[in-house]
This record gives structure tokens, C-alpha cells and sequence, in this order.
């Protein structure tokens, strides 16, 4: 009888904050419906990841502009990020498909870090440190994650923490790596625990430590930053850190191919090759190694195609 009332009184909480919720979702599109470019953003959001509200992303991307156009920073970086990702036009009741567009994307990452958008400069950030469609500018990548990680961005930190980790356009300095790894992965920055786990595996700024650095490889793994789950894969091939174990190493390896990691796939490609966890298959590695030049692993397009199995 007891659980049964608790389990009453339960539904009835949960049903009371889902109604809040929802009464929420309706003030902020009406919020927006008047003009509030803040409500048009969150609403937005809310849209696109079906929080409360059916998914809806053409009608998020609508919103994200109307919220860009009242010149909200974040309403600016999410545009963009459809922009980049999905492609949009946005300026008829009825979206029309575009193909992405990562010059627009870029200009809408600008706008938002203008306007204090935080995720705008990390993104905006990582265009100039890899040099795509931009002229590669280390200084002004490790200016643009400052200004994210100073804002409270913390996946700005995380990225901060490798510019500092790698001596891109700051001088090196492995302290403060560790302090923006760590501030970062505590957050739950998937990440910045990859970057924490880099360290605890070199040696700098830390103690080495393998099995630290297997431990933060793997949260950053659970938490979908695949190349966590390359360098987890790449302990338990090579048993450091962990116990040797080339099965879960080819499935870590395989989960980051298939979000199209290109080291992921070079990697499962040579375990084919080798048959080692897996049923040797040259074809398969050939395939593998294939995708991962693709992707643009140079190390991949530079191994020689496989002899056929006889």
C-alpha cells in the first residue's frame, strides 16, 4: 500500500513538472510570437532537441535566425551550427533545403562571438586552428577559446587546454593544461577529460599515470567524444593501462568509425589486417583504410592496397 501511494505521489510530481514545462514552452513561444529574440532562441532549442515540445528542426533553424536577426549571440552560433551541419535558407514559411555551407557557417560564428555568443568563438576558434576555409591563425585560435573559457564556455576551456598542451600560439605551458583539462572534465566535458588523459599519459604537468589516463580516456568516450574512445581503444591494444583486450579495443575502434573518425577507421582497418580480435579480412581493411583516407588520415592513403588472401 505504501509503495503503491508513493509511486502515486511520484506520477503525480513528475506529471506536475511536465505540465510546468510545457506551460513554459508555450510562454516563450508566445514570448517570441511578440518579438523576444531570447524566447525565439530557447524555444528553438527546445524544438530541435525535443525537449518538451515535438522535434522539430526546420522550424528550430527558423527561429535560430529570427533570434540571430535580434542579434542574440547563441540564437547566432546555433544558426550557425545548422548552417554547417544541415544546410538552410530559412527565409520562407516553408525552409528551403540547401546543401552546408561552412563559409555562411563561419560568418554566423563570427556574428555570434561578436555578440558574446560563447560557443561561436570555440567553433569559430577551431576553423582558424585547423585552417579550414580560413587562413590558419594559432594566435587567434587560442584569443577566440580565451574568450569562450573566460565566458564560462567550457568546452572552449578544453580546447584552450590543448593550445596550451601543444604550444599553438601561447607559449607551452603543461600547468595550465592540466587546470582547463581538469576544470573542464570535472564539468563533464568530454573533452577535456580526453586532454587530462593526454597528459596523465605523457607525463606532462601530471605524474604519468597510464591507468589515469585509460580512466579520463573513458569518460570521454562515454560521453561521445570519440577520439576518447580512440586513445581507450589504442590502451587495450596495446595493454597499457589496462588489460590487453584487441575485441573491446576493435569496438571502441569501430563505434568512432562509424561517427566517421578517421584515425577510428585506420585503426580497425590495421586489426583487420592483422586478425587480430577480428576474423582477418584484407578486403574489410582495405575498406577501412579506404574511409580513413577519405576522411583525410594521411597515414592511411600512403599504406599500400592489400595482396588478395589466398
Amino acid at each position: 500500500m505504501q509503495f503503491r501511494l508513493a509511486s502515486i505521489v511520484l506520477a503525480g510530481v513528475l506529471l506536475s513538472a511536465c505540465n510546468a514545462e510545457n506551460q513554459k514552452a508555450k510562454a516563450l513561444f508566445a514570448s517570441c510570437d511578440t518579438g523576444d529574440a531570447k524566447a525565439c532562441n530557447e524555444i528553438a532549442e527546445r524544438l530541435r532537441d525535443g525537449k518538451y515540445v515535438l522535434r522539430d528542426n526546420d522550424r528550430a533553424a527558423q527561429l535560430f535566425r529570427k533570434s540571430c536577426d535580434g542579434r542574440v549571440g547563441n540564437g547566432c552560433a546555433n544558426l550557425g551550427i545548422v548552417t554547417l551541419t544541415r544546410g538552410f535558407a530559412g527565409d520562407s514559411p516553408t525552409p528551403k533545403k540547401v546543401k552546408p555551407d561552412t563559409v555562411r557557417a563561419i560568418a554566423l560564428f563570427q556574428q555570434a562571438c561578436d555578440l558574446n555568443g560563447l560557443e561561436g568563438c570555440t567553433r569559430l576558434g577551431t576553423f582558424y586552428r585547423k585552417g579550414t576555409r580560413v587562413d590558419r591563425d594559432f594566435g587567434r585560435a587560442a584569443t577566440l577559446y580565451t574568450k569562450a573559457c573566460d565566458g564560462g564556455h567550457l568546452d572552449g576551456c578544453s580546447r584552450l587546454a590543448s593550445v596550451y598542451a601543444a604550444g599553438e600560439g601561447v607559449t607551452q605551458d603543461y600547468d595550465k593544461a592540466r587546470d582547463l583539462s581538469k576544470k573542464s572534465c570535472d564539468a563533464k566535458v568530454a573533452l577535456g577529460c580526453v586532454e587530462l588523459g593526454r597528459l596523465y599519459a605523457a607525463g606532462t604537468g601530471v605524474t604519468r599515470n597510464d591507468s589515469i589516463a585509460a580512466s579520463m580516456y573513458e569518460r570521454g568516450c562515454e560521453g561521445r567524444e570519440q577520439e576518447g574512445c580512440v586513445q581507450l581503444g589504442k590502451a587495450y591494444e596495446s595493454g597499457v593501462g589496462v588489460k590487453q583486450d584487441f575485441d573491446h579495443a576493435g569496438n571502441l575502434y569501430r563505434e568512432a568509425c562509424e561517427d566517421n573518425h578517421a584515425e577510428g577507421c585506420f585503426r580497425e582497418g590495421l586489426l583487420y589486417d592483422k586478425g587480430a580480435g577480428v576474423y582477418r579480412s584484407l578486403k574489410r581493411a582495405d575498406a577501412l583504410m579506404k574511409k580513413a583516407c577519405d576522411l583525410g588520415y594521411a597515414e592511411a592513403c600512403n599504406r599500400p592496397k592489400s595482396a588478395p588472401q589466398t
